[in-house]
């Protein structure tokens, strides 16, 4: 099976424009679901660069490139871009290696066209460190919101459907970027891999889409039927809501990519992902009626919470059950730690 043929099973992503004087933000609150803006980062310095040349766009990041240690991951030919595991999930099918920008950039440099070059890819790192005073003319207004800025830089490469707690607004600066997304509940179609042992951090889709193996992954077809799937050129954003499952190729030889992440929560909460673990590690094997009854405490408590959930209860002994806050937060986990250590 090939990507061409999962593609064309796949609606297209929306594309909204903005109406005069409308932030972006005021499209994400009514938003549905993702959604891509061409051209809302057009005017950026990066961008202009990436319009003339690839060498122009690594000869502008080496202005603000700080002398700083940096993780690249290193991908052999072989794997044609696709970071993932090794063959037998035993470790990975890349190297991380701690260089510096500058190195990275002079892989990138240094790249024939028509080679088979090793994959070089810098993930996940905060522009304020790497890049300082970058933003000066590379600036996306979120006001109100505590954006982490993170920089993504590579040669062509895939990153397999994963998914971030993050609410996520993503800016093509060079190169061109293929996003494949699948709404959350296409969890049980994903063929999701380990959760505790990850390629970087997040659990992914052990489905290639380059080639996808359907007598191994059936399911997968009807996972592509919900998928959605858009291009972006340099200048153009994508919203990636939290919680959708995302795949995002590199297809140039030279391709950045500017995250805005923010968490959707309060900053007191905790990961997601712990208390799945806690309840994979005392719950999954109870008994069935036990599993039941948990399953409705969950609802009660946690999913589908009303005014009620604890008006018996006089406010300040409420704990758990009352109105969350730092002090709250910091009770509950400290009671977690007793708990985990006994």
């Amino acid at each position: 099976m090939t990507a061409g043929f999962i593609l064309d099973k796949m609606n297209a992503l929306e594309e909204c424009k903005l109406a005069p004087g409308e932030h972006v933000l005021e499209r994400i609150a009514s938003a549905k679901g993702p959604f891509v803006v061409r051209g809302l980062a057009g005017s950026w310095g990066l961008v202009e660069q990436a319009r003339q040349s690839d060498r122009a766009v690594t000869d502008y990041l080496r202005r603000f490139a700080s002398d700083v240690p940096v993780l690249a991951t290193i991908g052999q030919p072989e794997n044609k871009g696709r970071v993932f595991y090794s063959d037998d999930l035993s470790g990975m099918n890349f190297e991380k290696r701690e260089t510096r920008l500058a190195w990275v950039l002079e892989q990138l440099d240094a790249q024939t066209e028509g080679e088979s070059s090793p994959t070089i890819y810098m993930g996940s790192t905060e522009v304020e460190y790497c890049l300082p005073e970058f933003d000066a003319d590379n600036f996306l207004d979120l006001p109100e919101i505590q954006a982490t800025v993170r920089i993504w830089l590579g040669n062509q490469h895939r990153v397999a459907a994963h998914y971030d707690v993050l609410e996520n607004i993503a800016v093509v600066g060079a190169g061109r970027r293929r996003f494949i997304l699948f709404p959350p509940e296409q969890l049980p179609n994903l063929y999701v891999g380990p959760i505790d042992f990850t390629p970087a951090g997040q659990p992914v889709s052990m489905v290639d889409l380059e080639h996808p193996d359907l007598e191994r992954f059936p399911r997968f077809e009807e996972a592509a039927a919900h998928g959605l799937n858009a291009v972006l050129e340099p200048g153009d954003a994508i919203y990636i809501p939290s919680m959708w499952w995302h795949h995002v190729e590199g297809l140039e030889r030279l391709n950045i990519l500017i995250n805005h992440w923010w968490y959707p929560g309060p900053g007191y909460m905790g990961a997601p992902l712990d208390a799945l673990l806690h309840a994979i590690l005392s719950i999954r094997s109870l008994p069935e009626p036990q599993r039941a009854a948990w399953r409705f405490f969950f609802d009660h408590y946690v999913f589908s919470p009303d005014d009620d959930v604890a008006a018996h209860i006089p406010p300040d002994r409420r704990g758990a059950l009352g109105e969350l806050d730092e002090n709250t937060a910091r009770r509950i986990r400290m009671m977690l730690r007793n708990k985990l250590n006994k």
